[in-house]
């Protein structure tokens, strides 16, 4: 039998379980049982499946909190619900947490979950891109927004953005598979993937290998909860630990139960699978392995900052703090 039981939710949706407290190492009791939100950067599929094993499995719960979780989408920025209280904590990315401290938002990283940034140029291997300096004399299709992704990395790695053809597509793998383009910028999770469970064979070639070093999926917070709403937030963060350190264990399981919470969101098992083998590398590395799930140095947070000056928007240090993780790993 699976380690996460599906009807245990049951359970916590009946509200049982929810007052007992634990920080990593130790228990203790929360003044009441509380409920809060965690706001996802996007709809509802296995790129949020540890939060979905820490609310299924009771890691949450265990903890005292009761966790909402609100899908993100296209129309639904991360930021605004955090500054306005509605959510606790969001889950975001570093530059569009940089742009809103730019609007004087007062939010901090708190922890990342994708070690390394998911965006990736995606090719065949008839006409591959291996190295950034195999874009130059290519068709590369992608949304205009991301302009400024392709030039940061052409300035990274000394490429020619002029010898690059930009070709304004939809988020699809169709122009590259019908030939229309040479190459496509997107996340490594999603459109290869889609050419993957499609049997057709593709080269990712991940940015964050050629200097692209921008945190992902990271938890913000907002500066007044850091300061006076500490346990929740190691309460909610150390959930997150449990249920992503459980999800790397087993990827069936993970699966299954995104699948089981959400049958009519379209999703199926070969792409959701095929999703969540491939967050693995991007999420855990040799720094999670030392010093646990969403960790992060001042070595990595400085080498955000430089990328982050090529995409003008200049932040200082101060924008990640690492105090909740600090407790929660103990």
């Amino acid at each position: 039998m699976s380690r996460f039981d599906i009807s245990r939710r049951h359970l916590m949706a009946m509200g049982l379980g929810g007052i007992g407290a634990t920080a990593f190492g130790a228990r203790g009791l929360m003044a009441q049982h509380s409920q809060v939100a965690l706001q996802l950067s996007w709809l509802h599929s296995v790129q949020f499946a540890g939060s979905y094993i820490a609310d299924e499995h009771g890691f949450w719960a265990d903890r005292g909190l009761s966790v909402r979780l609100d899908a993100g989408g296209p129309n639904a920025p991360v930021e605004p619900p955090v500054v306005t209280g509605t959510a606790l904590v969001g889950i975001s990315a570093a530059d569009y947490t940089a742009a809103a401290v730019q609007q004087v938002a007062p939010v901090r990283i708190i922890g990342v979950a994708m070690q390394n940034n998911p965006f990736a140029i995606a090719s065949l291997p008839d006409n591959p891109v291996n190295t950034p300096k195999d874009l130059e004399g290519k068709r590369i299709g992608m949304p205009l927004a991301n302009m400024p992704v392709l030039r940061t990395l052409a300035t990274l790695n000394d490429v020619d953005i002029d010898a690059i053809e930009v070709i304004p597509t939809q988020y699809d793998a169709a122009p590259l598979v019908a030939g229309e383009v040479d190459c496509l910028l997107c996340w490594s999770t999603d459109l290869p993937v889609a050419m993957f469970v499609r049997d057709i064979e593709s080269v990712t070639m991940l940015m964050a290998d050629f200097g692209y070093t921008l945190h992902s999926q990271t938890y913000i917070a907002t500066e007044d909860s850091i300061a006076n709403r500490r346990a929740e937030l190691v309460a909610l963060m150390a959930g997150e630990v449990a249920g992503w350190n459980a999800y790397r264990d087993d990827l069936d399981a993970a699966t299954d139960l995104t699948l089981a919470r959400f049958p009519d969101a379209g999703l199926d098992r070969p792409t959701q699978i095929e999703q969540a083998r491939r967050q693995v590398p991007l999420m855990f590395s040799d720094l999670t392995d030392a010093e646990g799930f969403g960790w992060f140095t001042e070595d990595t947070v400085a080498r955000n900052i430089e990328t982050l000056a090529l995409l003008d928007m200049p932040v200082e240090p101060a924008l990640w703090d690492r105090s909740i993780l600090e407790e929660v790993h103990g």
